[in-house]
């Protein structure tokens, strides 16, 4: 069955491997997920980009935002032919099949596209995030990056009441996508231009900062910067592995709080957010820029990577989709 190689760093290919093992070798409770459609996230980039340069290559990463269908099952959650969106563990979806554990998948709503389906994903993980954080409601935000992650938290800060939603990014067209999506202001530029206008905000800064930029840059130091004294600062972008030259002494001295986010909820994030896009609560069709064939994974990688002709979200149709 084919796979993902990435065989060193920025070049994947498509490699066939042996097929995914038979139900009488997996424990009880697993599901053979069959992945049709996938798109592509900013933590994808991690591996591609060899973030973690000391072990190469990476076979069957990386992919982990897909929707497929369950082609065997050793459980009782779903029947087989039941579509359904899964979450392989560390990234390790790219394959024809796989096998995953029933309580890492949710259902796909009939009721919405399979586009925006497969978003449900990325959406969960900031319903998780702002879970975390004790309300945004009536608060002003200033969020780093206008990302696929960033488009999708002003839509969420939107829907849960931010008074201000500040949307920071060197990248036009994504601040007017975040415009229409709901930001009440953006800032064209650098993370630190921004730092320096949030000083002259009232009250000495927003009272919630969003670090949604990833591993590529280190914002931190500008969101220690932003954000007003006694104020709060979610750490939501992949961080890399170190990060030398953190402002600890001015967090210090400003008492700010810092929250981190990782492991969403399939009972309570993946699902709700399945149901909000199914009901258009929250619309992410806006994110989808490009679909294709899963045998053009260079390609997409490459044009993600690089934010080539506006690249939002780059989907990618499996065979089985295709079929």
């Amino acid at each position: 069955m084919l796979a993902g190689e990435i065989y060193q760093p920025n070049s994947i290919r498509l490699i066939d491997v042996p097929a995914a093992a038979t139900a009488s070798d997996v424990p009880a409770g697993q599901i053979l997920f069959e992945p049709q459609l996938a798109c592509l996230c900013g933590s994808d980039l991690l591996y591609y980009e060899a973030d973690n340069p000391g072990y190469m290559p990476h076979v069957g990463q990386s992919l982990h935002e897909m929707i497929g269908r369950v082609v065997e099952t050793t459980g009782d959650k779903f029947a087989v032919g039941d579509r359904v969106l899964a979450v392989p563990i560390e990234h390790y979806g790219f394959y024809g099949r796989y096998w995953v554990d029933q309580a890492r998948a949710v259902r796909v709503d009939p009721r919405c596209s399979d586009a925006a389906a497969v978003l449900a994903q990325p959406l969960g993980t900031v319903l998780f995030a702002l879970r975390r954080i004790p309300s945004v409601l009536a608060r002003r935000v200033m969020l780093f990056g206008a990302g696929p992650m960033g488009q999708l938290f002003v839509r969420v800060l939107k829907l849960f009441g931010a008074a201000e939603i500040i949307v920071v990014d060197p990248v036009r067209d994504r601040l007017d996508l975040a415009l229409a999506g709901g930001a009440t202001q953006v800032i064209h530029g650098t993370a630190a231009q921004a730092a320096a206008e949030a000083a002259s905000m009232p009250g000495g800064g927003p009272d919630l900062v969003i670090e949604a930029v990833g591993h590529r840059q280190q914002v931190l130091n500008e969101c220690i910067a932003a954000c007003r004294p006694e104020g709060e600062i979610l750490f939501f972008g992949v961080p890399p592995i170190e990060a030398n030259g953190i402002k600890l002494k001015e967090m210090f001295w400003k008492n700010l709080r810092m929250y981190t986010s990782v492991g969403p909820s399939f009972e309570i994030d993946f699902s709700l957010a399945m149901k909000m896009v199914a009901e258009r609560t929250i619309d992410v069709e806006p994110l989808v820029s490009h679909r294709m064939p899963i045998d053009q994974i260079q390609e997409a990688y490459d044009m993600f990577a690089t934010r080539r002709e506006g690249a939002m979200k780059v989907f990618l149709d499996f065979p089985a989709y295709q079929a």
